[in-house]
């Protein structure tokens, strides 16, 4: 199997590289980072991952708007989506899976289970 390249959109620096480390880590993945939805966009044209973990709440562009955009563009628009949030609640959850992203990882994540939750989510053998 080939190296898996994971882009992580989120505006927190800590949490891009708790995310990172988990991902490479355990998961053995390479993993590439943008910390906004704009910088989001063009990594992800520019870099095509194989998947990509969102922050929902971002300043300026948010998560369901990248989203949205990275569907909207034929350079990106097959690349697995998975949204990282803090927003759990049922409602939220319905609301983010009609916008046809593959998963939803709650916020905080637990670094050492990322990789497998990343896995699973998008049937990647761990």
């Amino acid at each position: 199997m080939s190296l898996k390249r994971i882009l992580v959109i989120d505006d927190e620096d800590d949490i891009r590289e708790v995310a990172q480390l988990s991902l490479e880590m355990v998961g053995g993945w390479e993993v590439i980072t943008a910390s906004s939805g704009h910088e989001g966009l063009q990594v992800a044209e520019a870099k095509q991952p194989d998947a990509i973990l969102l922050d929902v709440m971002m300043p300026d562009m948010d998560g369901p708007a990248t989203f949205k955009k990275l569907q909207a563009n034929p350079s990106t628009q097959q690349i697995p989506v998975i949204l990282l949030t803090a927003k759990v609640l049922y409602a939220d959850q319905r609301r983010f899976s009609e916008l046809g992203v593959n998963s939803v990882i709650a916020k905080p994540f637990e670094p050492m289970n990322l990789a497998a939750q990343v896995a699973s989510a998008l049937g990647w053998e761990p």
